[in-house]
C-alpha cells in the first residue's frame, strides 16, 4: 500500500505541470470532446507508467534509455512540431470543416500519438529518477509493481480531473478565447519542438 500511494504521488507530480501535453489535452477536450481529451491523457498516463516500470526495473534499462536520449529527443522534437503545425492547419480550415466530427479512429490516434510523444521525452525519465530519489526507492517484487500501478493511477487521475474541469468551463469561454487557446497550443508545441531540436545541435 505504501508503494501504491508513493506511485500515486509520483504520477500526480509528473503529470500536473502544464506543458505541451497538457495544452494539447486542454485543446482536444475543448474542441473535440471529452473522449479525445481522455484518450490524450490516457496515452500520457500509459507512458508515465512505462517509465515508472523502467525505473522500478533497475539501472540497466534506465541507463540504456538515457544513453539514447539524443535519438529520443530528436523523435520528440519532430512529433511536437508536427502536432503544432497540425493545430495551426486546422485553424485555417473553413468553420464547417473545423467543426466536423472527427472519425472514430481519431481516438486511437490521440492515444498512440500522445504515448509516443511522452515516451520520446527523456526529461520524463529524468523527472521520475528525481522524484523516486526524493521519496525513496521501494522494494523489489510486489512493491515495484504497486509503484508502477500507482504512477498510472495518479497520472490518470490528473488527466481525468483536467478534462472534467475543461469541459465544465467550456461554455463560459467566448469564441475568441477558444481560438487563442488553439494558437497558444500550436505555438507551444512548435516552439518546444524547435527548442529541443536546437539543443541537440549544441556541441
Amino acid at each position: 500500500m505504501n508503494a501504491l500511494l508513493q506511485g500515486f504521488g509520483i504520477g500526480l507530480a509528473i503529470a500536473a505541470p502544464v506543458g505541451p501535453i497538457g495544452m494539447l489535452c486542454i485543446r482536444r477536450s475543448l474542441n473535440e470532446g471529452a473522449r479525445l481529451g481522455l484518450a490524450t491523457g490516457l496515452g500520457a498516463a500509459t507512458a508515465d507508467a512505462l517509465y515508472g516500470l523502467v525505473v522500478a526495473s533497475g539501472l540497466t534499462l534506465t541507463g540504456w534509455l538515457l544513453s539514447h536520449g539524443s535519438l529520443l529527443r530528436a523523435l520528440g522534437a519532430l512529433l511536437l512540431v508536427a502536432l503544432g503545425l497540425g493545430v495551426w492547419r486546422r485553424l485555417l480550415q473553413p468553420p464547417a470543416a473545423a467543426g466536423a466530427t472527427a472519425p472514430a479512429r481519431s481516438t486511437w490516434a490521440a492515444f498512440a500519438g500522445t504515448l509516443l510523444l511522452t515516451l520520446a521525452n527523456p526529461a520524463t525519465l529524468v523527472s521520475f529518477l528525481g522524484v523516486v530519489a526524493a521519496l525513496g526507492q521501494p522494494g523489489q517484487g510486489g512493491s515495484a509493481y504497486a509503484l508502477v500501478l500507482g504512477v498510472f493511477l495518479g497520472s490518470l487521475a490528473w488527466w481525468c480531473f483536467l478534462v472534467a474541469l475543461v469541459r465544465a468551463t467550456r461554455h463560459w469561454l467566448p469564441a475568441w478565447a477558444l481560438r487563442a487557446i488553439d494558437v497558444l497550443t500550436g505555438a507551444l508545441l512548435v516552439g518546444t519542438g524547435l527548442w529541443v531540436a536546437f539543443s541537440l545541435l549544441k556541441p
